[in-house]
């Protein structure tokens, strides 16, 4: 065991809560951007066409299918350092990913749409690469913060907690970057957009470090040997692997309703409620319950089940989004009474997600021996990334099925008879992503309350043997 480690597994207090939700404050401060803003920003500023952003997500997704594992192992087999194997990228890559934010907003003048849309894969890819670079350790030191079962629950929550906080700047910004024009219609300001990102991208700074000095490892971990064909074995077995397939899956289908909402509802709301400015509304109706529910999660959990009480949640967030359906609401009011009620069964997921996909990586431990936490939360990501993807493309084909034709300033093709199909649309694509995510939680995910129990018993003698140098 290393010296740089802390003997204790368990004991965290409020400083490291505090100090792990801080790593997905300033990851959702600017993963929000993109979540909220950068659909818009490409179609609406930089005027790049719907069918490649499309394909610039796709190819953005086959680069990290590369990427992300190289970072998995970059990460699992470099030795600690004095302050931990995590922490320390908090600290290196804080910088780089805000600024690598911050490029992705700039309007270089005068470039064609053909220059616009090669800065764009260049700057997107480039964001890609060190988010994930920051990520995967950030979601690794769950793992190393404590081995508990409840206080892994609680960072779960805290981290849930963390997000929220961290994406509504962006949520804020793609509601109030708009100017009005002669003709009477509302188009993004380029530089309200810029001015915006800048300070949100310095935020996420500060957040990081906040991240690294709160926070403690003490759980033991080594460094994996780096053996030949070693990143092929470990994705055998995580592909193998029911828990943790199951959970990757879970958190592409959530990742991904959550993108399509987050970017459909700006055209929504501009077009079919003509009310840009609370575009941000529907946002915070799925927050909100969060503030109240993230008391007694963590508690329901352990007693029910994490994974019964997040099935059901989606299950019910589904039926919310198909009452609209049905109701084919114009009275925005109404719209986002029933996302209030929709985001309370989101809230059991939104903040327990992370704490089951750690229950999926103990699992893999305990049952195939395998210790490469960080290619694991790697896997993790890339499937996350694939639901970023699944929502560009449902956005972009949506838009282009509405016939919107590349940017406002051009005039949307929006007419009476295509409003009714963008509404259609913006409810009946969470709706049915949700409904799969019942069903892959209720009947594939195998990891109930009974079957945690008797893992955390495992994971608690291999961590004793582990200590003892055994």
């Amino acid at each position: 065991m290393e010296n740089s480690y802390i003997s204790r597994t368990s004991g965290i207090g409020a400083k490291d809560k505090i100090g792990y939700a801080m790593g997905d404050v300033a990851s959702l401060l600017v993963f929000g951007l993109v979540q909220s803003v950068l659909q818009k920003y490409y179609t609406d500023v930089l005027g790049i066409g719907v069918v490649s952003i499309m394909l610039m997500f796709i190819v953005a997704r086959v680069w990290d299918a590369i990427n992300d594992p190289i970072w998995g192992r970059i990460v699992d087999s470099i030795p600690a350092a004095a302050d931990g194997r995590y922490r320390r990228w908090m600290k290196s890559l804080a910088v780089p990913v805000a600024l690598s934010a911050v490029l992705m907003f700039v309007k270089i003048p005068g470039l064609s749409e053909r220059g616009y849309l090669i800065y764009a894969y260049v700057t997107y890819i480039l964001f890609g690469m060190l988010y994930t670079g920051i990520n995967i350790p950030y979601g690794s030191m769950a793992q190393v913060i404590t081995s508990d079962e409840r206080e892994r629950s609680s960072l779960s929550v805290f981290r849930s907690m963390g997000s929220t906080f961290g994406a509504f700047p962006a949520m804020v910004l793609i509601s109030f970057c708009y100017v009005k024009l002669e003709d009477g219609r509302s188009v993004m300001s380029y530089s309200k957009i810029l001015s915006g990102v800048i300070l949100i991208s310095v935020l996420s700074v500060l957040a990081y470090l906040l991240c690294y000095r709160w926070t403690t490892e003490r759980v033991p971990t080594q460094p994996v040997k780096g053996e030949k064909g070693q990143t092929m074995k470990v994705l055998s077995i995580l592909l193998k692997s029911r828990p943790f397939m199951a959970i990757c899956l879970v958190g592409m289908l959530f990742l991904a309703a959550q993108m399509f909402s987050q970017s459909y509802y700006t055209y929504l709301f501009n077009y079919y409620f003509n009310a840009p400015q609370l575009s941000m509304l529907p946002t915070v109706c799925q927050y909100l319950p969060v503030g109240i529910i993230m008391l007694f999660a963590g508690r329901l959990g352990a007693k029910f089940g994490r994974r019964e009480l997040c099935a059901y949640g989606m299950l019910a967030a589904g039926l919310c989004n198909l009452v609209l359906y049905m109701m084919g609401t114009a009275n925005v009011w109404i719209f986002l009474g029933v996302c209030l009620i929709s985001g309370i069964g989101n809230a059991f997921i939104f903040l327990l997600v992370w704490a089951i996909a750690a229950d999926a990586i103990d699992y893999n431990e305990v049952n195939y021996g395998l210790h490469d936490e960080a290619t694991s939360y790697a896997f993790f990501t890339f499937m996350r990334k694939l639901g970023q993807t699944i929502a560009a493309i449902l956005v972009n084909v949506a838009l282009l099925r509405i016939g919107y034709t590349d940017n406002v300033l051009n005039t949307a093709n929006i007419t009476g008879d295509t409003l009714s199909s963008m509404y259609a649309y913006s409810v009946l694509v969470p709706a049915v992503l949700y409904v799969l995510i019942f069903f892959i939680l209720r009947w594939m995910y195998p990891l109930g309350k009974k079957e945690i129990d008797a893992l955390r018993v495992k994971k608690e003698e291999a961590l004793r043997k582990l200590s003892e140098g055994k």
